[in-house]
């Protein structure tokens, strides 16, 4: 495994780590995907990544079950989700998810956060062909798997690579193949943990640790806003 993916799993971990700030942001991405395909998950695979992300947190049932019926209701109209794209300090570049009732008020923060890292804001899409979409599951690692094996069983639905550790295996393909490696995972009777769509560089950078102290209190503080979904970098 690379500093990359320690990197990734590290900030991952850090992101998910306080419940307080994001059981809201699990619901509101819950409220969007049924809003835009329907509350049932069945029919709709967008809702169904999402509860089982909200469930790998532990998030309660009665609070998935609000949050799908907020759908219906008048203050999920609102919603939308818009992405930002910056530079920050040492020229990290950083790509930001966000889901707001208010894009002004959101933008205005957003950008009040590289400012004050001394970063900017660029033009939206400046940055699209940095990041590869990827479709990402994350299974729980059994005694005596082969992993080999697995990649093998996941070629013909869309796989491009893994990543495992102690605990985990992270599967990896084409934003595209997320719902065959949804399904094939399934069959296999793997427990996915987590699955979704995220942002990987294309040419990840190195700094050094002071500088990815520097880039993590800018992230830090972008992923404290209650509007922000993720952020991704390209630190190496």
């Amino acid at each position: 495994m690379g500093r990359a993916f320690e990197y990734r799993k590290a900030a991952k971990m850090a992101r998910w780590g306080n419940m307080s700030r994001i059981f809201p942001k699990l619901g509101r991405a819950i409220t969007i995907a049924a809003k835009d395909g329907g509350t049932d998950p069945e029919m709709n695979s967008k809702l169904r990544t999402a509860i089982l992300n909200a469930k790998a947190q532990n998030m309660p049932k009665d609070n998935i079950e609000a949050a799908i019926k907020r759908a219906n209701g008048k203050d999920a109209a609102n919603y939308s989700e818009v992405n930002y794209e910056g530079k920050g300090p040492h020229g990290v570049l950083v790509f930001v998810e966000c889901a707001t009732d208010n894009s002004t008020r959101t933008v205005a923060n957003v950008k009040s956060y590289f400012t004050k890292a001394h970063g900017s804001l660029v033009p939206t899409g400046s940055l699209e062909f940095m990041f590869s979409r990827k479709a990402v599951l994350e299974v729980k690692k059994t005694d005596g798997m082969d992993i080999e094996e697995l990649e093998l069983s996941l070629i013909d639905a869309g796989l491009d690579s893994t990543e495992s550790d102690d605990d985990t295996v992270y599967i990896y393909g084409d934003y595209t193949n997320f719902g065959a490696l949804s399904t094939a995972v399934a069959e296999l009777g793997l427990e996915v943990t987590k699955a979704g769509l995220e942002r990987i560089a294309n040419d990840p950078k190195e700094f050094t640790d002071e500088q990815v102290d520097d880039i993590q209190k800018l992230i830090d503080k972008i992923e404290e806003d209650d509007d922000v979904q993720a952020v991704y970098t390209n630190i190496a």
